[in-house]
């Protein structure tokens, strides 16, 4: 069957998001406004809540976890737009030459926390749906804006979302960065600590002591040498591995330490097994050490509650995906970018911050990791990533988001539910 003559008229959306402009603004403005780090997200989220309920969305509601939760239509296909709302923290304060909450404006981007990773998406997919009910391209769809915690555990909020509450979407759109490229897919990731183990003493007497910081330093080289012997992907890319933390125990800084724990990010392409890479790990500690059992490797494992109480236990092993560039989702995502000027790559009104991992006509990918590890990686959910911002910018003092493309934005997630109907329907689906 050929594709339906289009139900979307692109003009229509342009002029309805041009109108809401300072409305799409102003309400990125008061997001980042409000501190929302280690996962505190009640207020920002009531926030969000107070906009969704304004612009006359069927319903709102907090979930267990205490994400919140918006519904446009009732229709037999579930769409959902998926947009992290906690942060990371803002680190040093003096290494920012504003208030990270304020903000600032300089050429049309907004420099604050949160504004790339990832608030600067929320606005866009809010007003985009109430845009999209207003204009009748919501018909026959269940569209749901799902804001989030996902910075302390990539996936854990979708998992909740599907598990406990029982919304299973059909199809979804992240909103991590992605510089108003269509994304479709990420490495994976596993996280492990390894564990030394010695015996205090005082400092003075340190022969009497085994110090657990020495005892660790041969696993820690040898990790350094480890990535080049690691898993490639044409897409993908390939495997990295990093030790990004180290925890130590000891009575006092006058002691030898009594315990030495390095925590470890280990990036999977696909291929890579993660449960593999823990032995490889694990084959790194030298011979006597595996003997005795003084040095081990573990898997982390999340169970922090968050701030309603609500506990969800999950390994922390993180599937790398891609969903193919044919499916009718990517194709949608594409078509909708070429529908409201963005062309290929993003390419658009400010190219030469746009053309980045994605060839001509191609979809791209992110280098960090996503929700997408839940909804595309375990759950099967064909997904997409669609945002402005860059995620270089992200965890850093220049968190950037450009204001033009805020509001562009809204436009590409108003249209795509009806063009994904005309893509799937196109494909006999």
């Amino acid at each position: 069957m050929g594709k339906q003559e289009s139900v979307v008229e692109v003009s229509a959306v342009q002029r309805a998001v041009e109108a809401r402009r300072p409305d799409i603004i102003a309400f990125l403005r008061e997001l980042v406004a409000i501190p929302s780090m280690d996962s505190q997200i009640r207020e920002v989220a009531g926030r969000v809540r107070a906009e969704m309920d304004r612009l006359g969305f069927d319903a709102t509601r907090f979930d267990r976890m205490g994400n919140i939760v918006g519904r446009i239509g009732d229709g037999p296909r579930v769409i959902l737009f998926d947009s992290h709302i906690d942060t990371v923290g803002v680190g040093d304060p003096d290494e920012w030459r504003w208030d990270p909450f304020v903000g600032k404006v300089e050429d049309g981007v907004l420099y604050a926390r949160g504004a790339s990773d990832e608030k600067g998406s929320t606005p866009g997919m809010v007003y985009g749906l109430a845009i999209a009910r207003d204009l009748g391209l919501l018909e026959g769809w269940t569209a749901y804006y799902f804001g989030n915690m996902e910075e302390w555990c990539d996936g854990i909020a979708p998992r909740a979302l599907v598990e406990d509450e029982g919304i299973r979407p059909d199809y979804v759109v992240v909103g991590e960065p992605t510089k108003m490229q269509v994304y479709r897919g990420h490495k994976g990731r596993v996280e492990m600590q390894v564990v030394a183990k010695g015996r205090s003493a005082h400092a003075a007497s340190n022969e009497l002591g085994d110090n657990a910081i020495y005892k660790l330093l041969p696993v820690i080289e040898a990790i350094s040498q480890l990535e080049p012997e690691l898993g490639d992907d044409p897409f993908l890319g390939h495997g990295k591995i990093t030790v990004t933390d180290i925890v130590v125990e000891t009575p006092s800084i006058n002691a030898v330490p009594n315990s030495c724990t390095a925590f470890i990010d280990r990036r999977l392409t696909f291929g890579e097994d993660p449960e593999a890479e823990i032995d490889r790990v694990r084959a790194l500690i030298p011979s006597a050490n595996r003997e005795i059992g003084d040095i081990t490797v573990e898997l982390l494992r999340y169970s922090d509650p968050s701030y309603t109480g609500f506990v969800k236990e999950v390994d922390k092993i993180f599937p790398a995906w891609a969903l193919d560039e044919a499916h009718p989702l990517v194709q949608a995502g594409l078509e909708a970018c070429r529908r409201i000027g963005l062309g290929p790559s993003g390419v658009g009104t400010r190219p030469s911050e746009r053309l980045g991992d994605a060839s001509a006509g191609a979809a791209g990918k992110w280098d960090f990791s996503t929700n997408g590890i839940y909804w595309a990686g375990i759950a099967g959910i064909p997904t997409i990533g669609f945002a402005p911002g860059d995620e270089k910018t992200a965890h850093t003092v220049n968190d950037s988001v450009s204001l033009d493309d805020v509001v562009k934005s809204a436009e590409f997630y108003a249209i795509l539910p009806a063009l994904l109907s005309e893509e799937t329907l196109a494909m006999g689906d």
